[in-house]
């Protein structure tokens, strides 16, 4: 029994190296949230991004932002134009999940989801997707895509999920 509980945290552990060494690259830039120095983008730009460890049931990818920022990311518009792609020949309607690191506060961490989820929304609508088939939520820092309290974890959990409905 200890032994493949051994081997699947091995296994667990190898894929989340491989997955983090595939999408990720420093840009140098640091944000104030929280006021820990920390570099903010870990992506590579224009990547595609999403779908990564916070990507929840939805088939559309998840996007990822820079510490204690809301604005998108280069690979967040690449990612983004699919998914708008996407919503336009599907029907139903899309909610749009803001999501932040555990840093800051609970009441600025709402705020900060909210306006990633918010600055995604209209995104996707300046993309064509109908406002009316998208609505937004934030829940801050609540629901982390990766346990822990290091930058390998934080960095996706800043992110913004689509989950239909």
């Amino acid at each position: 029994m200890a032994r493949s509980a051994m081997a699947y945290g091995v296994v667990l552990a190898a894929g989340l190296m491989a997955f983090g060494l595939a999408g990720c690259a420093s840009d140098g830039t640091s944000g104030s949230e929280g006021g820990s120095d920390s570099t903010g983008s870990e992506f590579s730009e224009g990547g595609g991004g999403g779908g990564g460890a916070g990507s929840g049931t939805s088939i559309l990818e998840a996007v990822y932002f820079d510490y204690d920022r809301a604005e998108l990311r280069s690979d967040a518009r690449t990612t983004l134009q699919a998914n708008a792609s996407s919503v336009k020949n599907g029907g139903g309607h899309i909610t749009i999940e803001g999501y932040c690191d555990e840093r800051g506060s609970e009441e600025y961490n709402l705020a900060l989801g909210e306006r990633r989820a918010n600055g995604v929304r209209q995104y996707m609508v300046d993309l064509g997707v109908p406002a009316s088939r998208l609505s937004t939520v934030s829940f801050g820092e609540a629901r982390p895509a990766v346990a822990g309290h290091t930058e390998s974890a934080w960095r996706y959990n800043r992110r913004a999920e689509f989950k239909a409905r």
